[in-house]
């Protein structure tokens, strides 16, 4: 059978809170030898059990986000994010949508104390308000604010409230008027600067990955053995919603109010490697104090700062050729460098060649996916109706993130021989290539 090139929504379009393994022995072909996809208790994710929303057949995938006044002081973190349609004429946005949900993640660093917290701003629809108003966190006068932002659709546009401009929060949507397509952020390069003087003075300490039960360091993500067609993307955002369609922060608090909620997330890099590949692993995400309603998050900031830190070389870095650098189609050093500020990341290199990401990725992530096949394949799938178990969602993303970077066109060889699919569509066994 050749290789199946599944799309970013068909790899993607999962939800965090309702996974299903599938409960039968089915074969997985790596190279030659066979190992068996027995199913295990869905032992990874939330311990609250909630529900996921179906999107909506045929909703318009671009949409726009208005930033409310001030959104980096405490009043207007808790100030309720617009969702809106970016052409009206294309029909509505709606947050409650899967495949239209907007996601806003904030991390908070107190220069005097050293401390990161997170924070998620609500996003509501246009003319609508929350089910239930958004918490004001206490944060110090002199704190530092970081915004990233993530989107389940194809293009989001972030605009600023009364026409104020982006530029006065210091928030980046893109290059002019091409954007990231799901990613933005605001202040991301004065909050990182802030963080990096503190760890400098030992303010701050960064955890250690620590070891995985392969035996290796656990991976961030800057890893090759984690890392896709477009790296370091979205966030750990988690809503609430009501049958109503209106939206709350996802805490305690306000899911025992609320009583019949569904749960809308954000499929991103860092939920997959902080909900699913760690807990396979044996490897525990940073967390920190959750100023939402209390205990503690993960977040896209997090998770930057320690790669940052722990990542040992060769680190990948978002390079020329990722899909939501580009303008058009054309490669952009501008727009490259750009997202590369939102994840703290230097900009690209004199003379950068993607084929080098490109080399790295398929023959680090498909070494250690062979590595920890079995470790792997008796965890969850992000997505049991893309992939039967983690093993297979992370082999075929890795097949798909190889054509869409176009790393053929630099002769190489797609890792993923062949994959076999049931009925349904979803992957249940995959061939390496060697």
């Amino acid at each position: 059978m050749s290789p199946q090139v599944r799309t970013r929504a068909d790899l993607w379009r999962w939800r965090r809170h309702k996974i299903l393994l599938i409960a039968a022995a089915l074969p997985l072909v790596i190279g030659g030898w066979v190992t068996a996809a027995i199913a295990a208790p869905p032992v990874h994710g939330p311990a609250r059990p909630v529900r996921s929303v179906r999107p909506v057949a045929g909703p318009d995938l671009d949409c726009t986000l208005t930033i409310p006044n001030a959104p980096l002081t405490a009043r207007g973190l808790a100030t309720p994010y617009i969702l809106s349609a970016t052409t009206p004429a294309a029909g509505p946005c709606h947050e409650s949508n899967p495949a239209q949900s907007a996601f806003v993640q904030a991390a908070i660093y107190d220069p005097a104390t050293g401390a990161i917290s997170v924070y998620d701003p609500l996003v509501v629809d246009a003319g609508h308000g929350a089910a239930l108003a958004p918490s004001v966190p206490a944060i110090s006068a002199d704190a530092v604010v970081g915004i990233w932002f993530g989107y389940n659709g194809n293009n989001l546009t972030i605009r600023s409230a009364g026409g104020a401009g982006l530029a006065l929060d210091h928030c980046v949507n893109g290059l002019g008027e091409s954007v990231f397509s799901q990613f933005a952020y605001c202040n991301a390069k004065a909050f990182f600067a802030a963080v990096n003087t503190g760890i400098a003075k030992h303010k701050l300490v960064v955890p250690a990955l620590g070891t995985a039960n392969d035996g290796q360091p656990c991976p961030t993500t800057r890893d090759f053995s984690i890392v896709d067609q477009d790296q370091s993307d979205n966030v750990t955002t988690r809503y609430l919603v009501t049958a109503g369609g209106r939206t709350a922060q996802d805490t305690p608090a306000n899911a025992a109010r609320l009583r019949d909620v569904d749960v809308l997330s954000n499929p991103s890099d860092n939920a997959l490697l902080d909900e699913f590949v760690d807990p396979a692993l044996g490897c525990t995400p940073w967390t920190v104090r959750d100023l939402d309603g209390g205990g503690t998050a993960t977040s896209l900031a997090l998770d930057e700062i320690q790669a940052n830190a722990d990542q040992a070389g060769p680190a990948a870095l978002v390079p020329l050729n990722d899909p939501m650098t580009t303008v058009g189609r054309a490669r952009s050093v501008a727009k490259t460098d750009l997202y590369r500020v939102g994840v703290d990341q230097a900009p690209l290199p004199a003379g950068e060649n993607p084929r080098v990401y490109c080399q790295d990725m398929d023959s680090i992530q498909s070494a250690r996916l062979k590595h920890d096949a079995n470790l792997f394949v008796g965890a969850p799938s992000p997505d049991a109706a893309a992939a039967i178990n983690l093993f297979t969602f992370l082999a075929a993303r890795l097949s798909a993130s190889f054509h869409h970077l176009g790393c053929a066109r630099f002769g190489l060889a797609d890792p993923v021989s062949s994959e076999s699919v049931d009925d349904a569509g979803a992957v249940t066994a995959v061939t390496f290539a060697s």
